[in-house]
């Protein structure tokens, strides 16, 4: 009876540390995703943007409109294209208040803080809460749904520092 035990204890403590390996290692492959994101907004690349999107996007924004995969990259090459022309910069942070992954799928909840001209005298900062869906496409992570909304600016500095970081997995690997 007791090797019974003993065997049933090592069977749940291996699997639980196979299972946390996998959840860390799908959360480092979507960060690679919210890397090109980043890059894609502090270079102002559209095409890097495109890239990590899924042709079948679906945008949601601020509860007022949706979007297609053409509108939405269509949108970003004009904005891009402005704040080029504009001489203006853009950064994006993500922190994160729920984080659900297998091998195929990602659901992403957090809270975003773009900040334009980051550094210099006319600096300004925009929050709002998002959530992404993440498919794997031919084994590449792509967001397939994307939303967003300032929650009619109730979402601010405090909510984006009360969420997580983006590399703080431990919070997520239960």
């Amino acid at each position: 009876m007791l090797k019974k035990i003993i065997l049933t204890i090592c069977f749940l403590c291996t699997t639980t540390v196979s299972i946390h390996a996998q959840k860390e290692t799908s959360l480092k492959a979507v960060n690679q995703v919210w890397e090109k994101f980043y890059d894609a907004f502090a270079n102002l690349d559209v095409t890097l943007m495109a890239d990590i999107h899924s042709k079948n996007l679906i945008r949601i924004s601020g509860g007022n409109r949706i979007l297609d995969y053409d509108s939405y990259i269509n949108n970003y090459k004009r904005q891009f294209a402005s704040n080029k022309a504009n001489q203006r910069t853009n950064h994006i942070a993500l922190r994160f208040f729920e984080r659900l992954h297998d091998e195929s799928i990602a659901s992403e909840r957090g809270v975003y803080r773009l900040t334009i001209n980051k550094g210099k005298e006319n600096e300004q900062h925009y929050y709002g809460q998002f959530h992404v869906i993440l498919v794997k496409e031919n084994k590449v992570w792509k967001i397939l749904m994307d939303y967003d909304s300032t929650e009619f600016d109730t979402i601010g500095k405090e909510a984006f520092d009360k969420a997580y970081s983006i590399t703080d997995f431990d919070k997520f690997l239960n």
